[in-house]
């Protein structure tokens, strides 16, 4: 498997695969545990997407879980750069990435994982996320569309009722309201969860200051 920049997005699974995924992203290294790690708190697997020489599947597992060591330490320098202090670390979503096509223009089968993650910097509330929203709400039902049509669609409840969009660098901190590494889908009771673990990740102590496990979930 290879990963490679791309000029409008942060990481590339594979030559022939267009999108990519979110946040410091970054390979998962499998690790053994002592005990079996838990369930997923959601799981959403993608349509296989057609492309030259094969064809490629995402499937999201969601948290929230304590970051790694490994992304902790990302976190702490992008806040660094930033002049600001690391309150905590989320890791939101694990995207799995299966790999099929022909030979001669891809591996037999390919496939790897990829993390996102949101660092809680000390963000200053921004006070302006009501018109960040708006700009959200109005560019929505497209930023589904492209969405869907790079991971195989955009995923639903049992009513066809689409999922919210999740910003991972929320609004109200500054977070861009429709940038394509910047929002994931997440089911309503995974929302509610985000919603509530942010408001302790940015308060110093919490647990999301503390790292978890390399693979904090089963399959």
């Amino acid at each position: 498997m290879m990963v490679q920049r791309r000029s409008k997005r942060r990481w590339a699974v594979h030559p022939t695969v267009r999108r990519v995924t979110f946040v410091l992203g970054l390979l998962v290294a499998s690790a053994g545990l002592t005990s079996s790690p838990p369930e997923a708190s959601a799981k959403w697997e993608g349509a296989w997407v057609k492309v030259p020489g094969g064809q490629y599947k995402r499937t999201l597992y969601y948290g929230p879980w304590q970051c790694s060591r490994l992304y902790m330490s990302a976190c702490q320098a992008k806040c660094n750069r930033a002049d600001l202090a690391l309150l905590g670390c989320m890791w939101l979503v694990d995207i799995k990435v299966d790999v099929e096509g022909n030979p001669a223009l891809l591996k037999a089968k390919a496939g790897g994982r990829l993390a996102v993650t949101h660092c809680c910097c000390s963000y200053l509330p921004t006070g302006d996320a009501a018109e960040r929203r708006r700009e959200w709400d109005a560019a929505r039902d497209r930023f589904r569309e492209t969405w869907a049509e790079e991971f195989g669609g955009w995923p639903v409840d049992g009513n066809k009722n689409p999922w919210p969009g999740h910003h991972i660098h929320d609004l109200a901190r500054g977070g861009s309201p429709t940038a394509d590494d910047n929002v994931i889908p997440a089911r309503d009771d995974v929302h509610r969860k985000y919603t509530a673990a942010y408001e302790q990740c940015y308060k110093a102590g919490s647990q999301w200051s503390i790292p978890g496990p390399d693979k904090p979930y089963r399959d």
